[in-house]
């Protein structure tokens, strides 16, 4: 299934919704049970049993999202009009909707509620199975950082998701895409805190689920710029205590990947971490994580910032020109350290993504609190001392004290 939207897709904007209470009032679907199974998880935020595999009837009779029809979907979208397309990925195709927000019968344009509605290509048994791990997880975990799933189809050989509508798009959109006004660097803080948090929630050991497919592409945004992670076909649920396993599938995440899957095919929640720093260095730096537009080491963009990252008086060369030097020195620096403390090649030394997210957070109360400037209709900070870094040596030779994660949430394997 791979991304909501592929890297060469025509986007207007992709995937976000309101609650949706009334979908717990519509019938179960009577499909018979396949072969297919998938982990599972309480549809609460606190589950402490590890995930048992569900058949596909059971995963599709969840009362959270609803069975539509495709003829219903088929209208909500306008026969699946060109105008209506949103975007284009190797999955398939993207097409906005309306429903109505009660009934959830399809709606006139512009009245009810707005959808994102993916519509896969007929691929098979992998196209399928991942498209019920989607509905398999979404379907029953629920975050503000997550893209909500209103529904799905599955008829004859149609395979569709129903998702919120999400106004800005994807963050690949706005970082890398001619048109956008690029992203300030308060909401870019605002983007990483968001994701993390999503990322820190499916972490938690009673969910203990590895993305996987953790991009630019897959972090989606609401009107108001908050982050929400979308695409959880190659999610997979980790074994007790993170210990690594082999994965069978190929992570269509180029650039993202952690060394170690890259090597090995092995993955634990800190291959997540990886991807998430490689995610950070592209909202500091506004540069892709693999360009092969460019020349030498610069096609790669952990390769070509590493070298960066932990000096304050070089880090401005990979800063993103178009936040025009708009932003708190220190501040950078403390983002570009996590990144870098996230990119570490060995799994045991990069923090887990709730120690990533206190150190964001806190970076992001403490710009709130500073005083703000404005200028070019844009909003940046003072460069004052806003960092929690302290007499820091190169990360090349970093220790303990030279960490930006909080003593006390800091983990053993990196003391």
């Amino acid at each position: 299934m791979g991304n909501c939207v592929g890297s060469s897709a025509r986007i207007d904007a992709t995937l976000s919704t309101p609650s949706v209470s009334e979908a717990s009032k519509f019938p179960r679907s009577s499909l018979a049970p396949s072969s297919i199974s998938v982990p599972s998880h309480s549809s609460k935020s606190s589950v402490h049993n590890l995930p048992t595999p569900r058949s596909e009837a059971e995963i599709l009779s969840s009362p959270n999202v609803k069975p539509f029809s495709f003829n219903e979907l088929k209208n909500a979208t306008r026969n699946f009009r060109p105008d209506s397309l949103l975007g284009e990925g190797g999955f398939g195709y993207v097409f906005k909707g309306w429903i109505d927000q009660n009934t959830l019968t399809a709606a006139k344009p512009g009245s009810g509620l707005v959808i994102a509605v993916k519509k896969l290509k007929p691929e098979g048994f992998q196209g399928h199975k991942e498209w019920l791990t989607e509905v398999n997880y979404l379907g029953q975990l629920h975050h503000p950082n997550l893209v909500k799933l209103i529904g799905y189809c599955s008829e004859g050989d149609n395979r569709l998701l129903v998702y919120e509508f999400m106004p800005k798009g994807s963050l690949e959109n706005h970082l890398f895409r001619r048109g956008p006004q690029p992203l300030n660097w308060a909401t870019r803080i605002k983007v990483a805190v968001g994701a993390a948090r999503g990322l820190s929630f499916l972490h938690k050991a009673e969910h203990h689920i590895i993305y996987r497919d953790f991009k630019a592409s897959n972090i989606l945004l609401d009107g108001e710029f908050n982050a929400k992670l979308s695409d959880f076909g190659l999610a997979k649920a980790g074994p007790t205590g993170d210990k690594t396993h082999v994965s069978t599938e190929v992570m269509g995440t180029q650039g993202y990947a952690a060394p170690e899957y890259v090597a090995t095919g092995r993955l634990t929640s800190k291959s997540d971490v990886y991807s998430f720093g490689v995610v950070l260095l592209e909202l500091v730096s506004g540069r892709r994580a693999v360009d092969k537009a460019k020349v030498g080491v610069e096609q790669n963009l952990v390769d070509w910032a590493k070298p960066y990252l932990g000096d304050k008086r070089k880090l401005f060369r990979i800063m993103d020109t178009k936040l025009e030097g708009q932003y708190p020195q220190k501040a950078a620096y403390t983002a570009a350290t996590i990144a870098l403390q996230c990119l570490n090649r060995e799994p045991k030394l990069r923090p887990n993504m709730a120690e990533v997210l206190s150190t964001l957070e806190e970076l992001q109360s403490q710009q709130s609190a500073s005083r703000p400037i404005k200028g070019r209709n844009r909003t940046s900070f003072d460069p004052v001392s806003m960092s929690p870094l302290k007499h820091h040596k190169s990360p090349r030779n970093m220790t303990p004290s030279a960490s930006p994660l909080p003593s006390h949430l800091r983990s053993p394997l990196v003391r």
